[in-house]
């Protein structure tokens, strides 16, 4: 179990680095779009490239994000019982909803998404639009932040039955949203 826990521990470095990636993504998406904004109203000047390059940064922070809201236990979640279940109860529901739906929904996403960018890669795809932009990196976004999401959903695996084991302190983060 310790080598598993190690595991989860890098993959939980990598998805605090990703999700740093991301918070840069949102700043550079803010500069281009406050740019564009201003080229465009001042200057009467635009590209549909920097309009393209908004969207692509958005994609990243969203995906590349992803994985860190989930190690935060940040993530949506349907509470209708989890709140009155004890840590125990808590713990053993986030492992059935990680192993039943999570980990087999990645996995199903991936296998959708990998090809549409292997596509794009291979062919040089280039968006319609007058001015845009090669399309792989935008569809790169996806298979990343699925895989990002795949890995931090075993690494929650592997923390919960620690918990259950014994190797862990058993704890469920989680506050009740107030609405």
């Amino acid at each position: 179990m310790h080598a598993f826990l190690r595991l989860s521990a890098r993959i939980d470095t990598l998805s605090r680095w990703f999700g740093y990636v991301a918070s840069v993504c949102v700043l550079a998406a803010c500069l281009v779009s406050s740019g564009n904004a201003g080229l465009r109203y001042v200057f009467s000047l635009g590209s549909n490239a920097w309009l393209e390059m908004q969207w692509y940064l958005f994609a990243y922070l969203v995906m590349l994000g992803a994985a860190h809201v989930l190690k935060l236990n940040e993530h949506v979640r349907v509470d209708l019982f989890y709140g009155m279940l004890s840590v125990r109860g808590k713990i053993w529901v986030d492992l059935m909803g990680l192993l039943v739906f999570l980990l087999p929904a990645t996995v199903y996403m991936l296998w959708l998404c990998v090809p549409p960018f292997t596509d794009a890669f291979s062919t040089g795809e280039i968006s319609p639009n007058a001015g845009g932009l090669v399309r792989w990196p935008a569809r790169l976004a996806l298979p990343v932040g699925f895989a990002l999401v795949l890995l931090q959903g075993l690494a929650e695996v592997i923390k919960r039955l620690a918990m259950l084991s014994g190797h862990l302190p058993a704890e469920a983060h989680y506050e009740r949203p107030l609405q």
